[in-house]
């Protein structure tokens, strides 16, 4: 198909908008593609089908506020259900689709109920990572993704005394610092070298160690969870590692990071590695057919077009008005500065860019105790920022990204260095994406 035919395709039916839209998946990035298209004035029909009982909501806070009893199920909906009649969005919920008829343009329900559309969005998003090992079934062990899933954990927290997290992830690491703010004991299993090695550098990596271990975190590195095991009844006991260390554990978190969602996109034959294939448009190898969300691979100018997979708010939601302004009639290829955040006890940690790979890494000092900035390059090209405790140093990182502003060692080295006079020095016409 040639490029224009393929993107005339991709507006619906004979070349003109679509007026069926049918976005599988209601989390943040499918919720906000419904939004965003009544906001760029669509006026056909849309659907949203989410597999889960509960109206659109946010999963963050499930591993910080919610987890401690700081935020309720209120605090996290992302809609009051009066939305959608209000925006003239069908919602779906717990309906989940078994099946694409690519051929019919028809999306087939577990009920067997057919959806016609025009244009078909999968915002799947992704699963936990499971441990193929003995024990997990046991009473007492948790993963956590979905707001049952939290509301499980938290009654499990209640009449725990010690709790094993295995993985030094986000997830892991914001749940560890809830533990601890509740007074139980935690240690924290990591098969890699050291904490938040896929996303973070070194530098602050050493930081939060420091951090996490005043605050009475235990750590294990370099070793990995081979078995659990538990009591007569079915209740965990503890972990076994590989070096064959026993870790006493009454409550024992799995979170050893999450897997895609592309079997629905596998099965109907597009592209899929890593995720669900897409374009610098956020379309499938089907015109019809658009990924958006954690589900999805895209080709990223953060990394000299290599295609990447984003976990986060941020790219659900810019991907989200990506696709809807195309399906507007107004493209507008995905090219929004990734950032990425994490709130472990009383530090708060923003990424701008990509810290890793990186090949050098300086750290700032801010003013207080606590606040820093470290800055990751890569073939001496500026690639990530993490600011800790330091949202002005993160705000001007992310408009010096979106300007393609350039800066160097030598710049970060110098100590009259200002991030936000770098950032503002790019110019009027910069901005956060």
């Amino acid at each position: 198909m040639l490029e224009k035919d393929k993107k005339a395709a991709g507006s619906g039916s004979s070349g003109s908008s679509p007026q069926k839209v049918v976005i599988v998946g209601a989390g943040q990035a499918g919720l906000q593609l419904a939004m965003s298209l009544r906001e760029e004035g669509f006026a056909g029909n849309v659907t949203l089908i989410g597999d889960e009982a509960d109206l659109p909501y946010q999963r963050p806070p499930l591993s910080k506020a919610y987890l401690k009893g700081d935020a309720g199920i209120d605090n996290l909906r992302l809609r009051p259900e009066a939305f959608f009649d209000q925006n003239r969005v069908t919602l779906r919920r717990g309906e989940r689709v078994a099946r694409i008829e690519r051929a019919a343009r028809r999306a087939i329900l577990a009920s067997a109920e057919t959806l016609p559309y025009d244009h078909l969005v999968l915002a799947t998003g992704a699963r936990n990572r499971r441990l193929d090992i003995e024990g997990t079934e046991l009473k007492g062990v948790f993963q956590l993704r979905s707001r049952l899933d939290a509301d499980a954990l938290k009654d499990g927290l209640a009449a725990a005394r010690r709790l094993v997290i295995v993985g030094a992830g986000f997830i892991g690491l914001e749940c560890a610092s809830v533990a601890r703010a509740l007074g139980k004991e935690v240690i924290v299993v990591e098969a890699a070298d050291r904490l938040m090695p896929r996303t973070l550098s070194a530098e602050t990596a050493s930081a939060f160690l420091r951090m996490h271990g005043e605050s009475g975190v235990g750590f294990v590195f370099g070793d990995s969870v081979t078995r659990l095991h538990g009591d007569t009844g079915g209740r965990v006991l503890g972990v076994v590692t590989r070096n064959g260390s026993e870790i006493a554990g009454d409550l024992v978190l799995i979170g050893v990071g999450v897997v895609p969602n592309v079997e629905l996109a596998a099965d109907s034959g597009l592209e899929v590695a890593n995720g669900i294939v897409v374009d610098a448009d956020l379309l499938t190898t089907d015109p019809a057919i658009s990924a958006i969300g954690d589900c999805s691979t895209h080709p990223s100018r953060f990394a000299d077009g290599a295609k990447l997979r984003f976990e986060s708010v941020q790219n659900a939601i810019d991907q989200a008005r990506s696709v809807a302004a195309r399906l507007a009639g107004r493209p507008k290829p995905y090219a929004s500065v990734p950032w990425f955040w994490s709130d472990q006890g009383k530090w708060k940690l923003q990424i701008a860019g990509l810290s890793t790979p990186y090949e050098t890494s300086l750290r700032r000092d801010g003013a207080r105790e606590g606040q820093f900035s470290v800055f990751c390059f890569s073939g001496g090209k500026l690639t990530g920022v993490e600011s800790v405790n330091s949202p002005a140093d993160h705000m001007a990182a992310r408009k010096l990204f979106g300007a393609a502003g350039a800066l160097t060692i030598d710049d970060v080295e110098n100590a009259s260095f200002n991030l936000r006079a770098a950032a503002f020095a790019t110019g009027d016409g910069a901005r956060c994406n």
